[in-house]
């Protein structure tokens, strides 16, 4: 490749000579026509090609211009190149980006990026929904300005974020606890990590009911017991007077004991998510225990109805399905009054599904406390329930052992018209 120094003194010589031959032949006029004719050329070529250089800009097709000759071919070559390397950098800058948008709109969480001034940056959709937030209309607003809520702002004034906010009732339907943290990063900005917490909120609520329930329940017969304890210790009663009070102690010591059963059962329960083993439970067997069991329980105050109206038997873990089966015919017997008609019926529907269900003709419940009745420790009438000694765990352990053998419990009952329990199994576990 020629220097520029070499081409542009072959350009002078050139036109030199050119000019000297047009004014030997025809005179100074043409002479220097010629010469400058010939120094013109280079610069309309020159022109020609910064004309299509602009054209191909402005189209941003650069690399698709086709290269010219001479000097401008490797300008044009060297600046194809440099648009080429460009663009891929800004291709795979694209695309980084895009895999951070998609990691963080995958998140969990929601996510905000607020610049120096507290507005939003970016946000996931997320974070749109936790706050009601659209990022398009929201974008370069001030947060503060969206999310009022007192103590947002002052978390946000005081600059102090070493700890998380808890933020309750909040979402579209202000049922959620959200927490947040704000971390600084770059050039003092911040990204908010909204964290949702309801059902670690709603875990702990229970976990406090569920401790101080338990120290309700066993408070009640440990005072009892002390009590009568305290009485024989200070008084001098006659044997009548001993004999009643240790029947009352015995009561109460049962009634710790089934509920201390109880929770041991309950939690073996959680512990296990596996599903029941399929084995095989002798259906008839099971109903004739649960007669038994339910004729002491009554001593001749209720009427009893078992009935199998089929011959199939069911597949899972026996002593957990005489558990659930037998609390529901002690519930029923608990809180029916005398006279009042127990029912048990064990049957397979055309489906294949297996179902056991007990029927009673007691005082009915009321619709606005079926869907709690499997919470541990509720109950519907709290005097009562403890009066026929009962621990509130039953039908949370009947729906756990549901669970465990991919059965549904379903409950039908009304004030006045009795009620009726189903535990109704698929078809995968009944044989026979």
């Amino acid at each position: 490749m020629l220097s520029v120094i070499t081409r542009f003194s072959l350009l002078i010589s050139l036109g030199f000579l050119a000019g000297y031959i047009a004014l030997i032949n025809l005179g100074p006029l043409s002479g220097i026509a010629a010469g400058i004719f010939v120094l013109a050329i280079p610069l309309i070529y020159s022109y020609i090609n910064l004309a299509r250089l602009r054209k191909f800009t402005l189209t941003d097709s650069v690399e698709s211009m086709p290269l010219p000759s001479g000097y401008w071919e490797e300008i044009f070559f060297r600046l194809q190149r440099l648009v080429r390397n460009l663009k891929q950098e800004i291709r795979t800058i694209e695309k980084q980006h895009d895999r951070f948008i998609e990691a963080f709109q995958a998140s969990p969480n929601g996510i905000v990026m607020l610049d120096d001034q507290d507005q939003i940056d970016w946000c996931n959709a997320i974070a749109e929904r936790f706050f009601d937030l659209n990022f398009k209309r929201d974008a370069l607003q001030r947060i503060n300005f969206l999310i009022r809520r007192p103590e947002f702002v002052q978390y946000l004034y005081r600059r102090q974020f070493e700890e998380p906010l808890l933020l309750e009732r909040m979402g579209p339907s202000s049922n959620l606890s959200l927490m947040l943290q704000a971390f600084p990063f770059g050039d003092k900005r911040h990204l908010l990590l909204i964290q949702d917490v309801t059902d670690l909120q709603k875990a702990d609520a229970m976990r406090r009911d569920f401790v101080a329930n338990v120290s309700h329940e066993m408070r009640t017969p440990i005072t009892v017991l002390m009590g009568f304890l305290e009485t024989m210790q200070s008084l001098d009663l006659d044997k009548a007077q001993q004999n009643q009070y240790f029947e009352m102690m015995m009561s109460q010591a049962q009634r710790m004991r089934s509920l201390v059963e109880d929770l041991l059962t309950l939690a073996n329960l959680e512990a296990n998510t596996l599903p029941a083993p399929m084995q095989v439970i002798d259906i008839p067997t099971i109903m004739a225990l649960l007669k038994n069991d339910a004729e002491a329980l009554s001593q001749g105050r209720h009427a009893f109805h078992f009935n199998v109206a089929s011959q199939s038997n069911l597949m899972g873990e026996e002593r957990e399905i005489l558990s659930a089966f037998g609390n529901l015919v002690s519930n029923a017997i608990r809180y029916s009054p005398d006279d009042a008609s127990v029912s048990a019926n064990w049957s397979v529907n055309s489906l294949g599904e297996g179902e056991f269900s007990v029927t009673d003709t007691g005082p009915g419940i009321a619709s606005e406390h079926l869907s709690r009745l499997t919470e541990r420790f509720y109950r519907v009438d709290r005097s009562r329930s403890r009066d026929t000694g009962g621990t509130g765990l039953g039908l949370a352990i009947v729906k756990h052992i549901a669970n465990r053998h991919q059965a549904q419990l379903i409950i039908e009952s009304a004030p006045g018209k009795g009620s009726t329990f189903k535990l109704r199994f698929p078809k995968e576990r009944i044989v026979g």
